[in-house]
């Protein structure tokens, strides 16, 4: 039984519920959380050394002894071995190391590099005894320590620069554009997949001449065509639209030309962008020997 005091409650009304308003746009100039703009004031500093802005500190960078073999004819005759030691990332690309030195460490250090991505063949070095591209090679895969060194067998005009005219001696010997002497048409000349697929390996060169420079024969005969000649030929010699093949191949039958080839195995090993090389080389040998003459 309720108490005499109980009453009966009055129940409250809700409130009407405000009315909505549209979704509020961002203001002009106003960074949003997640933005390009936001990652971009918490990103990696712009400066070695610098520190960041609100966000963690670099942690795991590592020690990096880079050993570059130097020449400079205006300084001395004969090359000479510098080192330098910084600190780098792991995920670091030796090209920004090489970049590092040049910047904060020795401005007179010269090298090429242009794309930085594995692209132009620009910046092709003997690193640690092998052709390699140094936008390619990361930090962690040399560290503690790198040796650098010019491409072999061509001229070295400063430090990791060397004189390329020997090499595109070779390249425009082959006539490496499409020959067709079948007139203006109003359409594209067409291919089969399959007539594509012929020679899709050989597209990929970005003549940064590490096959080349690679080669015994072409280190001992500036002669030598050498290979990346030999697999820009092949990329218009078995181009079905092309009517130049036998011009290429008499070219590469001289003594100059591909029977030079010694299949050591060296360019194909060399080349960052993985093409066959030697068995492009030995498939312009068989179109000499047999399809051609």
């Amino acid at each position: 039984m309720a108490a005499a005091n109980d009453e009966p409650r009055a129940e409250l009304a809700e409130p009407a519920p405000a009315p909505r308003s549209a979704p509020r746009g961002p203001e002009l100039g106003e960074v949003l959380e997640g933005s390009a703009e936001a990652e971009w004031n918490e990103g990696p500093p712009r400066e070695p050394g610098a520190k960041r802005v609100g966000g963690p500190e670099v942690t795991g960078r590592v020690s990096l002894t880079i050993r570059i073999k130097r020449f400079n004819p205006e300084v001395r005759e004969d090359p000479w071995w510098d080192e330098f030691v910084i600190d780098a990332e792991p995920s670091d690309r030796l090209l920004a190391a090489l970049h590092y030195v040049k910047w904060y460490r020795d401005g007179s250090l010269a090298l090429r590099r242009s794309c930085a991505h594995g692209i132009c063949g620009s910046d092709a070095m003997l690193i640690n005894g092998k052709n390699q591209l140094a936008c390619k090679v990361l930090v962690k895969q040399v560290a503690p320590r790198v040796t650098v060194e010019p491409i072999r067998g061509l001229p070295v005009l400063k430090d990791l620069i060397v004189d390329m005219e020997p090499f595109f001696a070779g390249y425009k010997r082959v006539l490496p554009y499409l020959i067709n002497d079948e007139g203006v048409s109003d359409r594209e000349r067409l291919q089969s997949p399959e007539e594509r697929e012929r020679f899709d390996d050989t597209t990929k060169c970005i003549l940064c001449a590490a096959c080349t420079t690679s080669c015994p024969i072409f280190w001992a005969d500036d002669e030598y065509i050498g290979p990346a000649a030999i697999v820009n030929a092949h990329r218009f010699v078995f181009d079905s639209r092309d009517h130049g093949a036998d011009e290429r191949l008499e070219v590469l039958s001289e003594k100059s030309g591909v029977f030079r080839c010694r299949t050591t195995f060296n360019c194909t090993d060399a080349c960052p962008r993985g093409i066959k090389v030697t068995k492009a080389i030995q498939e312009v040998k068989r179109a000499i020997l047999f399809d051609r003459y």
